[in-house]
């Protein structure tokens, strides 16, 4: 069996997870709510697999992810989030993850990937969308938030919730400057012209 960290600033989704692992024989070694302090716990635990959300203050989860196989971390890393759009799975699976359950599934799934991710194998399975096709969105597009650094990725979702260059600075611990210029290669990237747009985009694609 595993040794395991949640990290989910969600309390309640934290015991679910906890409760579910655990009846499966896993061990919790601990539990984050924060991407700084989970980056510490990591490293002060070293547990084979880690079980994460991708909306966390502090470092995102897609940021952690990355600076973690920067570091060389070489246990599993599980993404379990309600953001189950192409663009999330496609960069999670791009930074490093090695699978990738929607909580919208009402974790049914996670024992299995769990398993899969423990034995090896990347558990990335297909998203369960109606075909209707309504909720397509233009290639174009897709590709153009694919082409966002994770930086540029985490800038986008503040301004996406309506968030002063200010505050996302103090929130990311990088300058006002810095920030800015992040915004400006997102709209460029994006081929958009104002804040507004960006906000209409982020929406549209379930961004913020």
């Amino acid at each position: 069996m595993a040794s395991i960290l949640i990290i989910d600033d969600h309390p309640v989704a934290r015991l679910a997870v906890r409760i579910l692992l655990e009846k499966d024989g896993h061990t919790v070694v601990a539990e984050a709510d924060e991407g700084h302090q989970a980056l510490k716990m990591i490293n002060e635990h070293h547990p084979d697999l880690i079980v994460l959300d991708l909306d966390i203050p502090g470092l995102s989860g897609i940021e952690l992810i990355v600076k973690l196989r920067a570091a060389e971390y070489r246990g599993g890393i599980l993404v379990l989030t309600a953001r189950d759009d192409d663009h999330y799975l496609s960069r999670c699976m791009s930074t490093g993850a090695d699978g990738f359950v929607g909580k919208r599934n009402n974790l049914e799934e996670l024992g299995d990937a769990v398993r899969a991710v423990m034995r090896g194998y990347g558990y990335f399975p297909l998203k369960r969308r109606d075909n209707k096709g309504t909720n397509k969105m233009p290639e174009a597009e897709v590709d153009a938030i694919k082409n966002l650094s994770s930086r540029e990725f985490q800038v986008l979702q503040h301004l996406a919730r309506g968030m002063k260059v200010i505050d996302i600075s103090e929130i990311m611990h990088i300058s006002n400057k810095t920030v800015s210029t992040y915004k400006t290669r997102i709209l460029t990237k994006l081929a958009l012209s104002s804040t507004l747009e960006l906000i209409d985009f982020a929406r549209r694609h379930h961004l913020d």
